[in-house]
């Protein structure tokens, strides 16, 4: 009798342990979601149209509110505005960005000793691939004012180089990626937070890319490693630490004289990529091809079309300007200087 009622009462007694253990173990997950979510934070900006989502994520990376989110035309307006959690708005003000990663850097406007909840971008934890992953993102832009962000569960597969096309162009980012098993790279979804199941920041996740092998969409995050030290350069005001003259010279250079046609600059910051160069220009002399992205120019951090044609009329035309230009996946030097016989009308045009 008592080994029969030890049959039953022994499996019951361990199932109770079991529901006990899962029923805790989801309750730490759900703390650690909620505290994560925290950390994360909607953007609202240009866009609209279609296929435009007016829309992004970023992530807290300083208790000063420093927000960390991808380089896109949702920037581009004056009225942007960041949602936190808590469903507080702010209108950020822009600190830096990153051509060679496409990221931004903006700063919320706290009163004076608020903090805020942030990701350490010195805490690097080590993931191999099938670890767990979360993803938290304003998704689709279903989270709107004090909502909480979407969670994604999925699973690391993949740790390698980016390889991917947006539209007609390479991306800029070719180092190794986090590729995981969940759709966390949607419409809404750059640049929010993949994180571990402890909740510590794995990576950012980038924009809507397809791979340019297969030609499917990527799901993906750039390691906190590959950027850390880009957003402390960025919050130091290292990244963009040139003033501009005061006087203008009289004789400035431009794009025109230089034989550099840029793409249409349809949006305040769209990137600085070489659309044509003209035959016999001092552009093509210097080696500038079309789709090449002009990242330094004259020792200053170019992030815009606009960006880099008022950086030229800074300089006279007797100048010469280093320039360091992202061409596939690698940065190519050169300097630019206006040759005497240059002719200053287009004569042919060296296209894509």
């Amino acid at each position: 009798m008592n080994r029969t009622l030890c049959q039953i009462v022994c499996p019951l007694a361990l199932l109770v342990v079991l529901v006990d253990f899962t029923r805790a173990a989801a309750a730490d997950l759900h703390e650690v979601v909620r505290q994560t979510q925290q950390k994360v934070v909607k953007i609202y900006g240009a866009g609209g149209l279609k296929q435009m989502e007016a829309y992004q994520s970023g992530i807290l990376v300083s208790p000063e509110g420093h927000v960390l989110t991808v380089l896109s035309y949702v920037l581009d307006t004056d009225d942007l505005a960041v949602v936190l959690d808590d469903g507080r708005k702010f209108q950020p003000e822009r600190i830096g960005t990153d051509p060679l990663r496409e990221l931004a850097l903006l700063k919320l406007p706290l009163e004076e000793g608020e903090t805020l909840p942030y990701f350490d971008l010195r805490q690097r934890p080590e993931v191999e691939i099938g670890d767990r992953v979360l993803a938290l993102s304003n998704l689709y832009g279903i989270a709107a004012g004090d909502e909480p962000v979407s969670v994604l569960q999925g699973a690391l597969t993949a740790i390698a180089p980016l390889d991917a096309r947006r539209g007609s162009f390479t991306t800029n980012y070719h180092d190794d990626v986090y590729v995981v098993d969940a759709y966390a790279n949607n419409p809404g979804a750059a640049g929010g937070a993949l994180v571990n199941w402890q909740g510590e920041l794995l990576g950012l996740l980038g924009k809507e890319l397809k791979s340019r092998i297969t030609g499917t969409w990527l799901n993906y995050a750039l390691p906190t490693a590959n950027f850390a030290e880009s957003v402390d350069n960025m919050i130091a005001g290292r990244a963009n630490n040139i003033e501009p003259p005061s006087q203008l010279p009289e004789e400035s250079l431009s794009t025109e004289l230089l034989g550099i046609r840029l793409i249409p600059d349809v949006l305040r910051l769209t990137p600085p990529y070489i659309d044509a160069v003209r035959r016999g220009s001092s552009a093509e002399s210097a080696g500038l091809r079309p789709d090449d992205l002009i990242v330094f120019a004259g020792g200053k951090q170019i992030a815009s079309c606009r960006a880099l044609v008022e950086e030229l009329s800074y300089h006279d035309q007797r100048d010469e300007i280093p320039l360091l230009v992202l061409r596939d996946g690698g940065i190519v030097e050169m300097v630019l200087k206006l040759a005497p016989e240059a002719p200053a009308e287009a004569t042919g045009e060296t296209e894509p």
